[in-house]
């Protein structure tokens, strides 16, 4: 591997485990969505399910919490995700590994999540990163290999002087490989391979390859 300036991670199944997101999404707005509609919370979360399913995380509202609001004609998410931050945690190997490599790269983050996850996804992590890329909020689409150029672009690096770090194959994988970057797939249920982590604690073994 050649001379890497910045690493890349993706956050939600990577960084911070998903218990937060799902709290949100499969307790919070389905509770709400029962009360406003007078039916019971299981029935609510079928509904609310179904509905998630119909859009499909190939689209950029199914991350958009704002959208889900409007659609379901719920008020005020911010005192959701308020209620629910308790939720959040790390992987035991995230603030170690963070520590260990910010002392010889740069670190960014970058995020399908929306932008009003971050505050409670990033609140103990924020420090480590020098920019955080929230690919729909701020550029309207998905990670697509452009949104990879235009990270390279604005952190001033070409993609083969970064690396990726993700837990989605496809968004985090593939697409970035396709323009250069050193993509690693992050799978906790996988077995190591060359190009697949099991663990962070495995991405400093790989940069020393």
């Amino acid at each position: 591997m050649g001379r890497i300036k910045v690493i890349s991670f993706d956050i939600e199944g990577t960084l911070v485990t998903p218990d937060f997101s799902l709290a949100v999404w499969h307790e919070g707005i389905p509770s709400l969505y029962a009360k406003r509609n007078g039916i019971g919370f299981q029935e609510a979360r079928a509904r609310v399910e179904t509905e998630y399913q119909e859009v499909g995380d190939m689209r950029m509202e199914w991350y958009d919490i704002k959208y889900w609001f409007q659609r379901f004609q719920l008020s005020d998410y911010r005192q959701l995700l308020e209620s629910y931050k308790h939720k959040v945690s790390y992987y035991p190997e995230t603030m170690p590994v963070l520590t260990l490599l910010a002392k010889a790269y740069t670190l960014i983050a970058v995020t399908s999540s929306a932008k009003e996850f971050l505050p409670y996804l990033l609140f103990e992590i924020d420090g480590y990163f020098t920019r955080v890329f929230p690919s729909i909020s701020d550029y309207n689409q998905l990670k697509t290999p452009y949104f990879y150029l235009r990270v390279c672009q604005e952190m001033n690096i070409l993609p083969e002087e970064m690396v990726h770090i993700g837990d989605n194959r496809e968004f985090d994988f593939t697409i970035p490989r396709q323009i250069g970057i050193n993509a690693f797939h992050l799978d906790r249920k996988g077995k190591a391979g060359s190009k697949l982590l099991t663990n962070l604690r495995e991405v400093a073994q790989k940069l020393s390859q």
